[in-house]
């Protein structure tokens, strides 16, 4: 997770407050209701790839694999906080495969 100074985070989330109330009024305009995903990919490449060009210009492998590593964190952070949590929570409610009972069963006579 970034945990960036409280100072940063000040400045930082009112142009994200102002641009989440932007792409939220964009995304209206579309029929379907997953075409934010459209418009916050574009919005978080762009950014990315703006900041790559401003700090360093041409772009490099090792920026690549920053870029993608931090891509890949945000994913994987997002879903062990929310996504994780929901899925146990529909679980709970609605029961679990059988199949991965079986197989956490086998894991454990391993």
């Amino acid at each position: 997770m970034p945990y960036i100074k409280i100072k940063h985070r000040k400045e930082l989330d009112i142009l994200i407050d102002q641009l989440a109330d932007r792409l939220v009024r964009e995304a209206k305009e579309y029929p379907e209701p997953g075409a934010f995903a459209g418009l916050l990919n574009y919005t978080c490449t762009r950014l990315a790839l703006k900041i790559v060009r401003k700090l360093f210009g041409q772009m490099r492998y090792w920026l690549i694999a920053i870029l993608t590593g931090t891509f890949k964190n945000i994913a994987d952070e997002f879903y062990r906080r929310v996504g994780a949590s929901y899925e146990d929570k529909l679980k709970a409610e609605n029961g679990d495969v059988d199949l991965f009972q079986k197989y956490l069963e086998e894991i454990e006579k391993m």
